[in-house]
């Protein structure tokens, strides 16, 4: 995969996936918070507070001893990484020359200290050089599934936002809790292709919890023509789906007027599990499923195009699937 192609998956680090940098060594002049929160950093010049200019990063105090400095991202959705973005937009004379990532597997929550100080780490990204004012990415060689990241840089400085885009893996000790939505980002779903991401991602619609706005979900641009948009979801794993809930919530005068929802059976057929069917703005739509055919993919058809916050398709995996995942 090129440094270019990872960036379309995921961000497992994401804040609004349940990201948190749990620890940092130095934090003196920006906090460590900002290297995950969603969009671009902002800049204002000449905007000072006490600890001075004020940047939409994490940035440490200049050193004077030898050493390096350190922050700890506990992923939002653990699974295997498969490249990060070091941007460091803003920072010009600031921003630290060398990078390294490491990262580490981890049951439970543990100290953040404890964390810091554990020999388990594995190098993912070998110590590399940045630029300033630029987002440098790096593709990671592993397959591996992870729970925690560690961004180092050398020897300070800052830097505006840390991306690890990935796939997630779920936890296979909660597999046979009961039914899962197998479409979630966080139990190993992901978006693999759509018709059109003119305002926002499609990649949203799978985030846990309920959007906050119109912003969280997907959007296409208006259609001019007779055809309709669509998303299509690869599953956590084949499953027996039993119910979908398409949400339009905070879209009003752009929801869909229609959707239909088909699967692909494990020999690639695709079958219908819910008809074209009306949908209505700003509300959360919950449909049975009457389908025992297992799927590994579904695929949401909206007519003509619009806007969805939210797509949960819940059911149970199957015997095959759930060896799969606990394999991995």
């Amino acid at each position: 995969m090129s440094t270019t192609e990872f960036t379309l998956l995921p961000d497992l680090a994401l804040r609004t996936l349940g990201g948190a940098v749990i620890w940092a060594n130095d934090e003196a002049f920006a906090e460590r918070e900002a290297l995950i929160r969603p969009g671009k950093a902002g800049y204002q010049p000449a905007t000072f507070g006490h600890k001075g200019q004020v940047y939409d990063g994490w940035e440490t105090r200049r050193r004077r001893a030898a050493g390096h400095d350190e922050a700890i991202v506990r992923l939002g959705v653990p699974g295997v990484v498969r490249g990060v973005v070091v941007d460091t937009a803003w920072f010009k004379g600031n921003y630290p020359p060398e990078i390294s990532v490491e990262a580490i597997s981890v049951d439970g929550y543990p100290d953040p200290l404890d964390l810091a100080g554990s020999d388990e780490w594995t190098t993912i990204v070998e110590r590399s050089t940045v630029h300033g004012d630029s987002e440098n990415p790096f593709s990671v060689a592993s397959e591996e599934r992870w729970t925690h990241v560690k961004l180092t840089i050398y020897p300070d400085g800052g830097v505006a936002r840390f991306r690890v885009h990935g796939e997630a893996r779920p936890d296979p000790r909660f597999l046979d809790a009961g039914p899962l939505d197998l479409a979630a980002l966080e139990n190993g779903g992901r978006v693999t292709d759509c018709s059109n991401m003119f305002y926002s991602s499609p990649q949203n619609i799978l985030f846990p919890g309920r959007a906050a706005s119109m912003g969280d979900g997907w959007e296409t641009a208006r259609r001019r023509d007779d055809g309709n948009d669509w998303v299509q979801v690869q599953l956590a794993g084949e499953g027996v789906l039993s119910f979908a809930e398409i949400d339009t919530s905070y879209f009003l005068g752009n929801s869909p007027g229609e959707g239909a929802l088909t699967g692909r059976t494990p020999a690639g057929e695709w079958k219908e599990l819910l008809p074209r069917t009306t949908l209505r703005p700003d509300t959360r739509h919950r449909f049975p499923i009457e389908s025992e055919v297992p799927v590994t993919d579904v695929r949401l058809d909206i007519f003509p195009d619009g806007g969805l916050a939210r797509l949960r398709v819940f059911g149970v995996l199957t015997d095959a699937a759930r060896a799969v995942i606990s394999g991995r």
